[in-house]
């Protein structure tokens, strides 16, 4: 069974102290690509979250939001500074006024300089209660994506499956097909040697031997037999435990070599157009591949 790299979870808790929700949002990627937003008081959480990221979702690119309220305080989490704000609001304003500015940011711009607001980082015991809740919130929406992902992979496994048949449908024409292009290609031969014989004397043993060495030019049954074997090893990746994306990918390579090459040998416009049919459909293949975890 496959998982796809696209998934959504998210999850709440609320009580008499707190209020949490986590949401998780993953999309493809070939690494852990983590991007997360939350209180400045749990910066330092952040390769424990990746830890925990990493254990669950494996690897694709990962944002997660973390909104935390405390409930029952009536102290702000920052301190204000108002003789610090009072000297810097001054201080703009007197420089302002020497120049003719009347702008109007000098309150914005008093407030956000340095140490006028501070983080309140009092009770660290607190914070870390807190951050244990946290954290089991944050599981539960982890193992939320990680289940979206896998009713995806359970789409996304249709599909694949879906394409890969055709190509080996289009595979088994080019097999019915072999027969009468072979005939198609002995005919043409044949014409241009009855034209070439009406004005040259004839050496049947060098002629058989061009014939030969021209079918083995021509022959594609080494690629036919790859080439169904390839397809057969996708299905049988596909449906193996942990399968990986990158594994599929690799396979979706490999079969675009021998439907390129029987394209290219094939030298018959019937065949071509199944060929043409195959490459659409692994293209199809190539980009949902991309998903897969």
């Amino acid at each position: 069974m496959i998982k796809s790299m696209t998934g959504f979870g998210n999850a709440g808790f609320e009580d008499e102290r707190m209020v949490i929700q986590v949401e998780v949002r993953t999309l493809n990627s070939k690494f852990l690509d983590l991007s997360i937003r939350s209180p400045r008081q749990f910066n330092d959480k952040e390769l424990e979250i990746r830890n925990l990221v990493q254990s669950i979702l494996d690897r694709g690119k990962v944002s997660i939001s973390i909104d935390f309220q405390s409930k029952g305080s009536a102290e702000m989490p920052v301190s204000i500074n108002e003789d610090l704000f009072n000297l810097f609001y001054l201080k703009y304003k007197g420089l302002a006024d020497s120049v003719k500015d009347d702008s109007q940011d000098l309150f914005k711009l008093a407030l956000q300089s340095p140490s006028v607001i501070t983080q309140v980082t009092g009770e660290q015991r607190d914070d870390q209660a807190d951050w244990e809740e946290i954290k089991k919130v944050l599981v539960i929406a982890l193992n939320k994506c990680d289940s979206f992902r896998q009713d995806e992979g359970n789409s996304l496994e249709e599909k694949l499956q879906g394409n890969i048949n055709k190509i080996a449908s289009g595979l088994k024409r080019i097999e019915e097909e072999e027969g009468n292009r072979k005939d198609r290609i002995k005919q043409k031969i044949r014409n241009h040697f009855n034209e070439w014989l009406d004005e040259n004397s004839f050496d049947a043993n060098r002629f058989e031997q061009e014939l030969i060495y021209y079918f083995e030019k021509l022959d594609i049954t080494e690629e036919i037999v790859r080439l169904d074997t390839h397809l057969k090893y996708f299905s049988k990746s596909v449906n193996e435990e942990n399968s990986q994306g990158k594994k599929l990918g690799f396979i979706s390579q490999e079969i675009g070599r021998e439907i390129n090459t029987i394209g290219s040998k094939a030298n018959d416009a019937e065949m071509q157009k199944h060929v043409i049919l195959m490459k659409d459909e692994l293209e199809k293949v190539k980009e949902q591949s991309l998903n897969v975890l």
